[in-house]
């Protein structure tokens, strides 16, 4: 049997006509990934992790705070990140917050503010710090955290640093231990990053 040869048939209201239409285009080809991609994702993945384990290994360091001395900017169990390097780099500086080695127990941790550098003369009158014969400012101690005590003048040794911590009426500090060698210092607090609530620069 003959088949007729297939073409579109169009009806309008006058006489049939017949319009041939041209064939439909094929679909457009998907792109093709170019050879090799795939490993260049997984080498990049690869190298962003080693970026990050020896960022993390060698430049900061998450630590917890345990304790409420340093109170009112660092709570209890607050997380937060210490630069290891920062001070290869640049050297301690007063009001920066520490963290060191207890001198008198190694293997803690404590967490400070650096209020007297090496050299300097340092006195506590009835609370008020004074170096080198200045009282000196310190905003970050509200009122409510102040106390009274006093310590004698000391000249602080040479890689020395006499820490004080935020809330003076309760800190364990260079008050009760004395300076602190530099050798013990590790790591200075940059960032807070849990709790939420507590999150941003440490200052």
């Amino acid at each position: 049997m003959a088949m007729a040869p297939k073409m579109p048939v169009e009806t309008g209201p006058g006489p049939s006509t017949v319009t041939e239409r041209p064939e439909a285009s094929p679909p457009p080809a998907k792109p093709q990934r170019p050879p090799g991609t795939l490993g260049l994702w997984l080498r990049d993945l690869v190298f962003s992790a080693l970026a990050s384990v020896l960022i993390i290994t060698f430049l900061y360091q998450p630590v917890r705070v345990e304790g409420t001395s340093m109170l009112p900017r660092l709570e209890d169990r607050d997380r937060l990140f210490i630069n290891k390097f920062v001070y290869h780099m640049e050297p301690i500086s007063r009001g920066d917050i520490v963290v060191f080695r207890y001198p008198r127990d190694e293997e803690k941790s404590y967490i400070k503010r650096v209020i007297g550098l090496p050299g300097d003369r340092l006195r506590i009158v009835q609370g008020q710090v004074w170096i080198n014969g200045q009282p000196i400012a310190e905003p970050y101690v509200p009122e409510e955290y102040r106390d009274d005590r006093s310590y004698a003048e000391i000249t602080i040794p040479p890689d020395h640093y006499f820490m004080m911590g935020d809330h003076r009426s309760i800190s364990s500090d260079s008050r009760e231990f004395g300076p602190v060698a530099r050798d013990l210092i590790y790591g200075k607090a940059v960032f807070v990053y849990w709790p939420a609530r507590d999150a941003g620069v440490v200052r």
